[in-house]
């Protein structure tokens, strides 16, 4: 019998080593286990953002600055204009010591050469950055914010303008109180000699002035400035066309190379003519249409 209990001691006493034993190993696997990972070399530092070109700066830039006596940068461009002509470089289209932030000619007929490199004409092909062509410029190099665009082609008063100068003057119309009648239109290349090619391109447009007073004349060029046009009251001492006022839509893309000019005299503070004479319209605040939508 004393052996019996022995053995049965015994075994007991080796059923509990085991346990004991089996309990340190499932401690130690699960304190493995929740045991971190060491520590490895950090990921490499993701790359530096792309520069952020905006588009609307960027067209004023150059409407401005091809017409400045001096090389005074436009307000608010530079970084983004600087961003565009290291890209325009980067092609072989513009020389190193013309990447300085200004919009100068020099850059308006390298970025023409740009949209030409991708089968553009014409209007495609004016110089000033148009949406596609300042993404196509800007791949891997920049992003594009304020993005502006004309919009589609459409009829007023038997003529052709676009969506954006559409818009414009019926925001013209609302403050004014009263319609607005068109003597000419947009894209009507060769349509009337004596606009020396305003009106070839985009967003430019003649407002018929019959019937109206002095005072009401002033009146709409105040409302088509306030809502981003480059708005004069022209008459017949001036050139050879019956009284008039003559709106050309700052930042459209579309814009004739003469209309351009036109825009950047505009912020010079002159008339719009060939004679560079002072500007003669209601003064205000100069913006344009996105600006003026921001605000309102």
């Amino acid at each position: 019998m004393a052996s019996v209990i022995k053995t049965r001691n015994a075994a007991t006493r080796l059923l509990t080593a085991v346990a004991v034993l089996s309990g340190l190993v499932l401690s130690a696997a699960q304190a493995h286990a929740a045991t971190p990972p060491p520590l490895t070399e950090a990921p490499a530092a993701t790359a530096a953002a792309l520069p952020v070109v905006d588009m609307e700066a960027t067209v004023l830039a150059a409407q401005i600055d091809p017409r400045r006596p001096d090389s005074t940068q436009t307000p608010g461009a530079h970084d983004s204009v600087l961003a565009v002509e290291q890209a325009l470089q980067a092609r072989g289209l513009l020389d190193a010591r013309w990447v300085d932030g200004y919009f100068g000619t020099t850059t308006i007929a390298a970025y023409a050469a740009f949209q030409r490199s991708l089968g553009y004409s014409g209007l495609d092909a004016n110089g000033l950055p148009g949406a596609s062509s300042l993404t196509a410029l800007g791949q891997g190099r920049y992003t594009i914010t304020h993005q502006i665009g004309p919009g589609a082609h459409l009829q007023r008063d038997g003529y052709t303008v676009n969506t954006r100068t559409q818009n414009m003057l019926t925001e013209a119309e609302r403050l004014l109180g009263f319609h607005l009648t068109l003597d000419q239109g947009s894209y009507n290349p060769g349509g009337d000699p004596t606009s020396a090619g305003t009106h070839d391109g985009g967003g430019v447009v003649d407002i018929n002035v019959n019937g109206m007073s002095s005072t009401t004349r002033t009146a709409v060029a105040q409302a088509l400035r306030q809502v981003g046009f480059a708005a004069w009251v022209r008459n017949p001492t001036q050139g050879n066309w019956p009284w008039h006022i003559h709106a050309a839509a700052i930042n459209d893309t579309d814009l004739a190379t003469q209309a351009q000019n036109q825009t950047g005299d505009y912020y010079l503070g002159l008339n719009g003519l060939a004679n560079h004479a002072a500007d003669d319209g209601p003064r205000i605040p100069i913006q344009t249409w996105e600006e003026y939508q921001r605000t309102h």
